[in-house]
């Protein structure tokens, strides 16, 4: 299986190196897409450097910040392009064990959507992360979870991967939101269209290096947003 990861990346420059010799020594057909917001440390040339020593990575380059949501619709326009069998969504930070893929690419065999998950048994988080963080973590979950009626334990989750037939299905162009409710409200989608959606449990390490790009603008953002996108897809039935 052909597995295209799209990885976003904003001052990246710390992890990127290892994120890729980690990805591209896993016993997968993986190919790599790179999408950099024209990084001040310069993630976007580091990244264009490493193009000789990995062929099977690809960057595509923009000319400022523009926001998550943005950056993977537009990753995805690209790899499905490529004839990938497979699309992943991953951090740049280490927070998502690229050893996990093996397993998430297992599970895709059996359904549409597989999601990295912290809270389904097996799952965790950095146990060294303060009570607050943890708390807000899994509140962020349950508010989205009881909201959407979702039966997903991390509708958050970053980590995850999608048959390509599976986003092609989607109605892509109707999705808003650009900060981290962007990965709820796809979950969603793919919810309410009716694909098989499976988790599988993960690690979550707190990142390894550079800055967390979490914001209380984000955060507000979710929670408001998580209304709207209940309201968006209410005309969508599960695919016959």
């Amino acid at each position: 299986m052909h597995l295209a990861v799209v990885i976003p990346t904003y001052n990246e420059a710390e992890n990127l190196p290892g994120l890729l010799s980690a990805l591209f020594s896993l016993p997968l057909h993986l190919s790599v897409l790179v999408i950099d917001d024209n990084s001040p440390d310069g993630t976007g040339e580091l990244a264009e450097s490493l193009t000789s020593r990995y062929p099977g990575l690809h960057v595509l380059h923009r000319s400022q910040k523009q926001g998550l949501g943005t950056a993977y619709l537009e990753g995805f326009r690209h790899v499905l392009e490529w004839g990938a069998e497979a699309i992943g969504q991953m951090d740049a930070d280490f927070s998502h064990d690229p050893q996990a893929l093996i397993a998430m690419a297992k599970e895709l065999e059996q359904c549409d959507l597989v999601l990295g998950s912290r809270y389904v048994p097996g799952g965790a988080v950095d146990e060294r992360w303060a009570f607050w963080r943890k708390s807000l973590s899994r509140f962020g979950n349950f508010y989205a979870r009881t909201i959407l009626g979702l039966p997903l334990r991390d509708v958050t989750t970053g980590y995850r991967l999608w048959r390509s037939q599976t986003l092609q299905g989607m109605p892509l162009e109707r999705v808003r939101s650009n900060g981290y409710v962007f990965q709820v409200e796809m979950a969603y989608l793919a919810y309410r269209l009716g694909y098989r959606i499976r988790e599988v449990p993960i690690y979550f390490l707190d990142r390894q290096g550079g800055q967390s790009k979490m914001s209380f603008r984000i955060q507000l953002e979710a929670a408001l947003r998580v209304w709207q996108v209940k309201r968006a897809y209410r005309d969508l039935r599960p695919h016959s």
